[in-house]
């Protein structure tokens, strides 16, 4: 298999490139140069919002292309056509935000999703997803088009920060404010069961929208928070509160506190996705406490502060509100 990735050296992508290194493919990278790309990629650099920015994919054939970008479709528009004669499929990561508000419990791919355009120079992220799908349809056609909706993605090489913020919460110890109920079901992805089906679903030529998340049941907030604070130590004690109680207190759910988002209309379109069209494909979810480990190992091997994409915002609670919440609530 002789792939092209666009991206490929950062969380998804990167993920992504060493998947298909570990199978034996032939994979090359086309990214601006910002980051080292794994072993064993041939490299080509540009910046596909500059003019001329595709030069160096003028020449060569492709079995596939993967393109992960987040941008304008004008981008993924401007790239798929000109490799649409020289690749044989396109796969796009796009994201279960391309669903209209507020998305049902339960809903699967056949859901309606916002109005976009491939031909959009800027555009919120829902609409600039949306807009990469019909940019990508547009030119390889929906047999050979791959959409990847993914939903809340972690794992290693995470650099949204999420994941990464709790469990370097839970290593500082004490006490911490973990949002209730400790059973709330969670969805997400680890990045490499995405990276693992995104490969065999490219390999067998599968078309068409796919919303690739854990299935319903798979984790809880509690679950996930246990995990967290086990894998960093035991030094914390999860101090757990009721959403009214948070809510109140303005604290932002997704952001300030991130995964977490309480029952109600928005807890639905995040967790509650049916994902049996991409359990039939063949996805297979780890457990959330292998996740948890994994992450928490390759951030001590960074360092232990993961890297941050400079176009989304930092997230988590900061400590002298968490105290002063801690506080109000009888801690």
């Amino acid at each position: 298999m002789k792939l092209l990735m666009l991206g490929g050296t950062e969380f998804v992508g990167r993920a992504l490139t060493e998947e298909a290194l570990g199978r034996g493919w032939d994979v090359t990278v086309f990214h601006r140069g910002r980051h080292v790309p794994p072993a064993g990629v041939r490299s080509l650099h540009g910046d596909r919002t500059a003019p001329g920015g595709l030069a160096a994919l003028a020449h060569g054939e492709w079995d596939a292309v993967v393109d992960t970008w987040s941008g304008a479709p004008v981008a993924v528009r401007d790239a798929a056509r000109l490799l649409a004669g020289r690749a044989a499929h396109w796969t796009y990561v796009s994201s279960r935000s391309v669903y209209r508000y507020p998305t049902p419990a339960g809903a699967a791919e056949d859901a309606p999703v916002v109005d976009s355009s491939p031909d959009l120079a800027e555009a919120p992220y829902a609409e600039a997803k949306r807009g990469g799908e019909l940019a990508a349809e547009a030119a390889f056609g929906p047999d050979r088009t791959l959409l990847v909706r993914a939903g809340l993605i972690l794992g290693p090489y995470e650099n949204i920060g999420r994941l990464p913020w709790w469990l370097a919460r839970a290593a500082r110890g004490g006490p911490v404010l973990a949002p209730g109920p400790h059973g709330l079901p969670i969805q997400y992805v680890d990045v490499r069961d995405l990276a693992r089906w995104t490969a065999d679903a490219l390999a067998a030529r599968l078309g068409g929208p796919y919303d690739l998340v854990s299935p319903p049941g798979h984790a809880t907030m509690g679950a996930l928070l246990d995990a967290c604070v086990r894998t960093t130590g035991d030094r914390a004690e999860l101090c757990w509160t009721d959403p009214e109680t948070v809510l109140a207190a303005g604290v932002e759910p997704w952001t300030d506190l991130p995964v977490w988002v309480p029952a109600g209309a928005d807890h639905d379109a995040v967790h509650g996705a049916a994902v049996g069209r991409a359990l039939a494909a063949g996805l297979r979810c780890r457990p959330v406490a292998e996740t948890v480990e994994d992450t928490w190992a390759w951030l001590r091997s960074v360092g232990g502060t993961a890297p941050h994409r400079p176009d989304r915002p930092p997230v988590g609670l900061d400590p002298q509100r968490e105290a002063e919440l801690l506080a109000a609530r009888g801690r």
